[in-house]
């Protein structure tokens, strides 16, 4: 609706299914949106072929704050391997080839980054 307000939670998961469309039209298959352990939280978790991906989604209005994919930084990165640690051993999922992608969602434009970073979480 227009003028709608919607607080940054809202808008999060939004983006986050608009991520999760974006994904699925490039063959992926969705497991999980949201994924919360005592570590943190993943915001999609899905399979790309036989690679489970775990992947954050940074959404900007415009680049006054900087580009979406600038923000997943090191603790971020850290957060989320442990996170994924937490879920392969939780699912029994053992030796899973595993990557991290980031979606980063500027205004309308979609950007994914596979492999954004290697496994951070010491």
């Amino acid at each position: 609706m227009a003028g709608q307000k919607y607080n940054k939670r809202e808008i999060g998961a939004r983006r986050e299914r608009e991520a999760g469309a974006y994904l699925e039209g490039l063959g992926y298959r969705i497991v999980r949106y949201n994924f919360r352990c005592r570590t943190g939280e993943i915001d999609i978790i899905a399979w790309d072929g036989d690679c489970l991906v775990f992947c954050e989604v940074k959404y900007r209005a415009g680049l006054a704050k900087g580009h979406p994919l600038e923000a997943v930084g090191t603790g971020k990165q850290k957060t989320i391997s442990r996170c994924a640690s937490y879920y392969l051993v939780s699912e029994h999922l053992g030796d899973v080839p595993c990557r991290f992608d980031v979606v980063g969602i500027e205004g309308k434009e979609i950007t994914l980054i596979k492999n954004a970073f290697e496994y951070a979480g010491r």
